[in-house]
């Protein structure tokens, strides 16, 4: 059994992810703390809804989902029951493989992992770590949870609050993206919707072409930049206004802010 401890909006999106990719409800067990979010996810999914100590007796991977700052609490609730046999995958920003070892008293596998919102339509970008303990296998096992759900990659653990800021609040920039456009497109005089509709194609056809034509970003955005044109004069504008630099700051600022949120 797979128990995801703490659904919220990412443990839901796992646990709707397994269920798309063929586990049985009997399979994957809840954690929560509100006996209505239970009965909510219940009456959603059909699957059963554990205490903490339920679930860590009798999960053979319990997956915590829980905010940063919850995360001391929760392990420290689970911790009597869990056995070096089962695996702990954390989906928790800026929290340490080792922060959670050193709750435990028995030497635990435990896989850190940062994935993204897009695992709702089975697009996530996951990226995992290894602890001490953690072995092949468990790597294998927390490859096999996460794939039906979208890609997934090992890194570094040093790498896990660069991923975090990078991909994990990716989504989040995209959208930004999208919104500044369409308010573009209001501008010059588009309906809304009509403007949502052609930001959206554009940036799927755009991100498409980049997965699969394995081209550099450079390389594809010259192609649309001809000599004296739209294109060229839009660019010199977002480089005059500081784009680039605001990104690199923004992403180094959520990235020191994954960090904050793991000391907390």
């Amino acid at each position: 059994m797979i128990a995801i401890l703490g659904a919220g909006k990412m443990g839901e999106a796992l646990l709707s992810g397994l269920l798309r990719a063929g586990r049985p409800p009997s399979d994957v067990a809840v954690v929560v703390r509100r006996a209505d979010r239970g009965e909510e996810l219940y009456e959603a999914y059909g699957v059963p809804v554990l205490t903490a100590e339920e679930a860590a007796k009798d999960a053979s991977t319990l997956v915590i989902t829980v905010k940063p700052q919850d995360m001391a609490r929760m392990l420290d609730e689970i911790a009597p029951f869990v056995s070096a046999s089962q695996l702990v995958i954390s989906v928790a920003a800026g929290i340490t493989t080792s922060f959670i070892e050193g709750r435990f008293p028995v030497e635990v596998p435990v896989v850190r992992v940062m994935s993204n919102t897009p695992v709702l339509v089975d697009e996530a970008m996951s990226v995992i770590s290894a602890g001490s303990y953690a072995s092949e296998p468990h790597l294998r096992r927390t490859e096999e949870l996460l794939r039906p759900v979208g890609k997934v990659l090992r890194i570094p653990e040093s790498q896990q609050d660069a991923a975090t800021a990078l991909s994990g609040s990716g989504p989040a920039y995209v959208y930004y993206l999208v919104e500044a456009m369409v308010d573009a497109g209001i501008l010059l005089g588009m309906p809304r919707r009509t403007a949502l509709e052609m930001v959206t194609q554009a940036v799927y056809g755009a991100a498409t072409m980049l997965k699969d034509s394995g081209e550099h970003p450079v390389i594809l955005r010259e192609a649309v930049t001809s000599p004296g044109g739209t294109t060229i004069s839009a660019i010199r504008e977002l480089e005059k206004h500081g784009v680039r630099a605001a990104f690199l700051a923004a992403i180094e600022a959520a990235r020191d802010r994954g960090r904050e949120l793991g000391g907390a």
